[in-house]
Parts: structure tokens; sequence; C-alpha cells
């Protein structure tokens, strides 16, 4: 298992920026996905030695003029230059935003009101363990007939990856583990003792599922997107989530269902038992 988080951020941003969108003629016969490393290198007016020993974990404390000109060469977006730093933060063992806190599973009055007002969207609250701590009804309607919320506390990410309803659950299954395996990576990682003891269970109870995904997805995953899911009793949906992070001091956030499409509000208004309408569903594209 990898602990180069810093190296596989790098790697994995450079193989997906595509020579044009650095402004790079493609070029025939390209064998390396994205950029090479040399025209990365050329970019960040670096060495491609230097690059090497950053991706491979020979160096994991470049400068902050460095990092700088790596984000800008690889076109990063502000949450991704956030990530980069404290990724770079992180290569200190002794480093860690949360100081030993427990993840908190307390969620204030004036949440719980915002997610009445949600209602009837399947919404919920998380912690950096993705724990459950609290949902709408219309979220208990459409995960509890897959079992999600069958643990104490329920746990999304060891759910997705113990549970084999999840599998029938999501027709893109792959991609979803992607995503929890991301949001576990996000921060601290293993410098949260709470998050690595998780992080061991899972390798062993989720087996190479997990595991191998440990040291190829990057820690970011994606705050926003559409899902698909195979309901027990409301068929194929297709949902938008929005994820949206709560104050520092939470330490949670909260993530939002909306049907994509008029299929999925029409089969939601029936999951819920809402009057037609009670969910439009988003603008296709959205």
């Amino acid at each position: 298992m990898s602990d180069n988080e810093l190296g596989l951020f790098l790697r994995n941003r450079r193989e997906a920026l595509a020579p044009a969108d650095a402004g790079l003629p493609a070029g025939p016969r390209r064998r390396t996905p994205g950029l090479r490393r040399s025209e990365l290198a050329t970019l960040a007016g670096v060495s491609v030695e230097y690059v090497t020993r950053l991706e491979q974990g020979r160096d994991r404390r470049p400068s902050p003029a460095v990092l700088s000109a790596l984000a800008d060469a690889l076109r990063l977006t502000p949450v991704e230059r956030i990530h980069l730093h404290r990724l770079s933060k992180g290569a200190d063992g002794n480093f860690t935003c949360m100081g030993g806190a427990l993840p908190d599973r307390e969620v204030r009055p004036p949440v719980r009101a915002l997610l009445d007002r949600l209602e009837p969207a399947p919404a919920v609250v998380l912690n950096r363990l993705s724990e459950l701590l609290a949902w709408t009804e219309g979220y208990e309607r459409l995960v509890r007939p897959l079992g999600l919320l069958d643990g104490s506390p329920p746990n999304l990410a060891q759910w997705v990856f113990t549970d084999p309803r999840a599998k029938e659950a999501y027709p893109d299954w792959d991609r979803v583990a992607d995503e929890q395996v991301a949001a576990l990576k996000q921060g601290p990682f293993r410098a949260d003792r709470h998050v690595a003891a998780m992080v061991d269970e899972l390798t062993v109870t989720a087996g190479p599922g997990f595991a191998d995904r440990l040291g190829t997805v990057p820690g970011l995953p994606r705050a926003n997107g559409i899902t698909r899911m195979t309901h027990p009793g409301a068929g194929a949906l297709r949902l938008s989530y929005e994820t949206l992070e709560l104050p520092a001091d939470d330490d949670q956030r909260l993530l939002v269902h909306l049907p994509a499409d008029e299929a999925t509000a029409r089969a939601l208004d029936t999951l819920t038992g809402r009057r037609p309408g009670a969910l439009r569903a988003l603008p296709t594209g959205a």
C-alpha cells in the first residue's frame, strides 16, 4: 500500500490533463495519457528528474514556489490547489489539522432544522468517517430498503464495500467505490488515527476491492455529479447530488440528492408518497 499521496495526486492530474489544454500540441504516437513528465517539468520550470522524484515519493516537501508552479502548469482548480497544499503539509507525519479530535457525531439543531426544510429531498449529514448522522425522511425511504441504515451507526463507505446489496443498487459501483475511498483519503488521511483505524479495518473486511484503491485513487472526491441507482421499489433512478461542507468545527458534510430527470422525479414522488411535482427534475446536463 502506497503512502505517497502527494506523488499519486500529481501523477493523476498530469495524466488527466490533455496536451491541448496545457497549450501543447498533441503530436503523433503518444503512449502516455495526458502530459509527459518532461512536458510538465518544462511548463513548471523544474527538471524532469525533480518531477520524477516527486511522483515516486523520493521528495515530499516541495517549496511553496514549486507547488505554485506545478499547480499553474496542471491547471488546478482552487479546491485542487488547497488539496495539494494539504498533501505537502501531510508529508510530515506529525501534521494533522484534526489534532486527534474524535469524529463529531452530534448534529447541531440548526443543521437538523435545515434537513427538515429539505424534505422531501433525500439528504443526509455525514462525518469524516462517512458515518450517517442525520437524514430526511426522503433519504430514509430511498436507502432503508437497500440496508444502508442497518449499521449502528450506519456508515456509507462500509456499506458500499461490504454489503452485496450495494453492487445491486449502483450500476456504476466502481465509480461510487472510488468516490468513497477519495472521501476517506481527503484531508489528513492516515495522520488521523480514527480514519486510519477504519481504513485498516476495511482493508481486511473489504479486501482488494478497497485496498487496491488506496494506492490508485487520489483523495479528492467530486462535490457534485449524477449517480445511477437501481431501487427495489422505485426502479431505475438518476440522482443529481451536491455535497455541502459544513463549518470546520462541525467536521461534517451535507449530501443532498435531487432527481436528474423527469422519470426519476415521478419515481421519487411515488416513493415518498408526495404530491406529483414535489421534487422537480434538474435541467438536462446538470
